[in-house]
């Protein structure tokens, strides 16, 4: 037996531990394994949620895509002064009638998401606001005050 995996072809031996063949105990069931797992598509793109930050000279920008999602399941908090929190939770419920069975599926998902602000954030002006499934926080930044230039007669 290598101990070196081979990395230009499959290997299929079932004692070689690096052989890339993964058994499936669920392969010959009338269901795949796949469906065994209670996250569908839908909650495993909400569970890996990706939150953009941008900065602008007037604020710091989240935004996130939780399509799907009411404003209620969504939360925007603000920790230890200068941590903030986007957080939310879905739980999902199908249920399929036939004359010969009943079948419910449930899913859920939860996100959570954390930045540190930097100081010139002004922690009491954050916003919050959703539309189209997409989740919009702003946070204020404090004024930097720009030097006056003054014009210099260069004599001469």
């Amino acid at each position: 037996m290598s101990l070196i995996p081979s990395f230009f072809g499959r290997r299929s031996n079932i004692f070689d531990p690096f052989s890339l063949d993964v058994w499936d105990p669920f392969k010959d069931f009338p269901f795949s394994s796949s469906s065994l797992t209670t996250q569908t598509p839908e909650t495993s793109a909400f569970v890996n949620t990706r939150i953009d930050w941008k900065e602008t000279e007037e604020a710091h920008v989240f935004k996130a895509d939780v399509p799907g999602l009411k404003k209620e399941e969504v939360k925007v908090e603000v920790e230890d002064d200068r941590v903030l929190q986007i957080s939310g939770e879905r739980n999902i419920e199908k249920e399929d009638k036939n004359d010969k069975w009943h079948r419910v599926e449930r899913s859920s998902g939860k996100f959570m998401r954390r930045f540190r602000l930097p100081e010139n954030a002004k922690m009491d002006q954050i916003k919050a606001s959703m539309e189209n499934g997409v989740l919009t926080v702003t946070v204020r930044k404090v004024e930097v005050k720009k030097p006056d230039v003054k014009a210099v007669e260069i004599s001469g």
